[in-house]
């Protein structure tokens, strides 16, 4: 938890310097996101026990709304949905990383008058994983949180190009990082 106080102090010294005639974008949003996923489980559950550290490409969809302060800067919430291939063997069995849902909120700031923007992010996360082990089987959905920090860089008309990396930290010491790139559009 002390990682999302960090953030939140951050997210407001930069609201404080926030120039006031740049102004963040503002409305509904979608992405596509693909990257670097990096899961890293403990399992010890159906009889199936071990480390199990790997990676893979994480991909999914996303949509949010911005809605503009009086600073420029802006608030916005963020859904997401998204998967991994991620699977390892190992002498312990097989783990599969499986789909990822997030629902969280942001704060945005402007690098210019061109709707470019840097943010910090974080909420709640869930994501199943599939462990196997000869003839056992175990799936379970982890409930978690997701801190984050990006930037977004306009294309033209509406559209933009992005970078994030985001940790999230799961129930039964289960922990992820991620570097991913994002395509999108503003309405």
């Amino acid at each position: 938890m002390n990682k999302f106080v960090a953030l939140t102090a951050v997210a407001s010294a930069a609201l404080a310097a926030t120039p006031a005639l740049a102004q963040a974008p503002q409305g509904p949003r979608v992405e596509a996101l693909v990257g670097y996923d990096a899961p890293r489980i403990n399992v010890n559950e159906n009889g199936i026990k071990g480390t199990f550290k790997d990676e893979g490409v994480a991909y999914g969809v996303g949509a949010g709304y911005d809605f503009a302060l009086s600073n420029g800067a802006s608030l916005g919430i963020d859904l997401e949905a998204a998967d991994s291939t991620m699977k390892e063997r190992n002498a312990a069995g097989t783990l599969r990383a499986g789909r990822d849902l997030y629902a969280g909120g942001r704060v945005s700031v402007p690098l210019g008058a061109d709707g470019s923007n840097v943010y910090l992010k974080g909420g709640y996360t869930n994501a199943r994983f599939e462990a196997e082990s000869g003839t056992l089987r175990a799936k379970q959905d982890l409930d978690g949180y997701r801190i984050g920090a990006g930037a977004q860089f306009a294309l033209m008309g509406k559209a933009y190009v992005g970078g994030e990396y985001r940790f999230s930290d799961y129930e039964q010491d289960v922990r992820r990082h991620q570097v991913v790139a994002t395509l999108g559009t503003r309405f």
